[in-house]
Formats: structure tokens, sequence, C-alpha cells
């Protein structure tokens, strides 16, 4: 297996479409930063836009067919470059999703806001190996790989089903997102300018043999000498690399691949931590609760804990708006059958 479809095994993401913003200029767009485990992404179908750096340098331009994620969650800020103030925002909400338009002039812009949920804690796995701000273009450009093209026409198809109410839409939604996530870490691991970090490192020909034997057999013992053999390499050489490419060890990646299996397995309440610690590659139970506490700053058992609460919470709150679609349909049912009088 390939080690990105191996990441989202891993570590599951779902995408959610929230807003198509329709806006002439002058326009602003102000939002975030989200709830912790997002990531918040736009895809600009239509018109530009600027994106305003938090650290007060030069905005970045966007243009139709570029896609921005922003692995950081930070506030961020869009507008039309004008400088004059934004005209009022209209939010109308469809059956499947929230449209919003302006009385704005000029060319429009034609904005897919969402965000990609990743449950805890493998967002901080995420976000600790991708760049806080990631833009691909999705388009035909000459010397483009081809998983441009495909992204392309997935935001074709998306921006299709968020102008009609197609039925099943929401679903359609939320599932081409979900499909975007991949293709944009895919077509953004195919660049020759990958950004900083486990995209810079997967993308490197020599060292993706690496990165595939870490994701794929974390249990296993693997030395630095192993992984240079992989990559016809010096050991020296291969352990620069990673960390200018990725600013961490291989020990490090793997450590981290490890305790986000590790996470999974102990949300089994049958296995015990013994097993969970043999099946992610370590000997010593005692040195699998270290290494555990460490990476997530707390035990293994206490994480077995807040997830069986957090199962519980779920259920819960489940049950309760089940009670309470009973109660609204029994209303329903009873003021239908009052009897009417007759004139």
């Amino acid at each position: 297996m390939d080690w990105l479809s191996r990441l989202f095994e891993m570590m599951p993401v779902r995408g959610r479409l929230d807003l198509r913003c329709s806006y002439g200029a002058p326009w602003r767009i102000d939002q975030g930063p989200g709830e912790a485990n997002e990531i918040p992404y736009h895809a600009v179908v239509g018109g530009s836009a600027l994106l305003e750096d938090p650290a007060g340098g030069k905005p970045l331009q966007l243009m139709a067919g570029d896609i921005l994620l922003l692995p950081g969650n930070p506030r961020h800020i869009m507008h039309d470059g004008s400088g004059a103030r934004a005209k009022r925002a209209q939010n109308h909400q469809h059956l499947n999703l929230v449209i919003s338009d302006n009385a704005g002039s000029g060319e429009r812009l034609d904005l897919l806001c969402g965000h990609f949920a990743i449950a805890p804690p493998h967002d901080r796995l995420l976000r600790n190996y991708l760049p806080p701000r990631l833009v691909v273009h999705a388009g035909t450009r000459s010397g483009q790989p081809a998983s441009a093209a495909q992204l392309a026409g997935l935001v074709s198809l998306m921006r299709n089903e968020a102008v009609d109410d197609h039925l099943g839409g929401r679903a359609m939604l939320n599932a081409l997102s979900t499909a975007m996530f991949a293709l944009v870490l895919r077509l953004a691991g195919e660049t020759d300018a990958a950004p900083r970090g486990l995209l810079a490192l997967a993308g490197h020909p020599r060292l993706a043999p690496a990165v595939a034997a870490l994701f794929n057999e974390p249990a296993r013992a693997w030395s630095l000498p192993d992984l240079a053999r992989l990559c016809s390499m010096s050991r020296a050489t291969l352990a620069r690399q990673f960390q200018e490419k990725l600013g961490r060890s291989a020990g490090d990646l793997l450590t981290d691949i490890r305790m986000t299996l590790a996470a999974n397995e102990l949300r089994k309440p049958s296995i015990s931590t013994g097993a969970v610690a043999e099946t992610v590659g370590y000997q010593s139970e005692a040195a699998f609760q270290r290494a555990f506490k460490s990476q997530m700053g707390i035990t293994p058992a206490q994480w077995r804990k807040a997830h069986a609460r957090a199962v519980l919470t779920d259920a819960m709150s489940v049950r309760t708006e089940r009670e309470r679609a009973d109660k609204d349909n029994a209303r329903t049912v009873a003021a239908s059958s009052v009897p009417r009088n007759r004139f």
C-alpha cells in the first residue's frame, strides 16, 4: 500500500463543504480559527482573491483553480484587494448548502469554503508534518501532473452539486470534499516545489522507499542502515535529508506512526496494553507506556478511559436527539388528530 493510502487508513478524514461564496467587489472574508481538529480549505472556482499574511508580509494572490489548505487552522482574512469597505454579505440557507452573496460589482469571486475534520490525536500528527499553509493549482497547465486535471474535475463536480439542490447533494458534497483532501496532498507531493514536511520527503524519488517502509511496517525494528539501504544512500545522507525536508529524524516519524496506530488499537477494549505494545513494535510494555505518555501526554490507560467517556457522551447525545425527535413527532401526530370544528 502506498504511504498516503496508509495514512488515511490510520487517521480517517471527513470533509465538509460549509459555504459557497459569490461576491463582487468590494468584499472581505474573515474566518477562523475553527475547531481544534479542523483544517479549513478554500477552492477558488472563479475570480481571484488576496490572502493576508498574518506576519504582515505581502498578501498571497489566489487565482481560479487554486486550492488553499490551512493546516495551522489560523484566523485568516481574504479580500478583493481594493481597500474599499466590503459590501454586506447575505447568507441564504438552501437545502444542502449555505450560499453567501453580496451586491458588489465587477468580476465575481466564486469560492467554495469548507473544512476537513481529523479525530484527535491524529490531527496533531498531520499538523506536525504539513506546512501551515498549502496551495495547489487544479487545472490543465502545461507540465502539470495528471492529478491536477483530476482535481480540477472534482472541484467542477463540487461546484455543480453546490449550485442546485440535487437529491443526495449534501452527502455528495461531503464525500467529494474528503476525496479532495487526498488529491490535494497527492498533487502537492508531485510538484517540483513540494513544501517542507512529509510531502517533500515522500515526493523525493530516492527517499520515498523509506517513507513507504515506515508506514507499511511500523512494527519492524527499523535501523538507519536498513532505511539507507532501501534508498541506496549512506546513513549520513539519509539522516541529513530527513532533517532538511522533514525537520525530524526517521526515528521521530516512526514513533509518531506507532503512537497513531497504538491510539487506534487502544480504542478496542478487548485488547490488552501489552498486546498493543507488541502490535506497534515494542518488546517491553513499560517502554511502550513511556513512549506513549511522552508523545500523547497521557498514559495508555488514561487514553482508554478518555475514549470510553467520549463514546458514552456521543451515545447519550444521539439518544437525547432521538428522544427529542420522537417527542416532536408525537406532538405533530397529536395536533393532527384533534377534531376540527365544522361550519
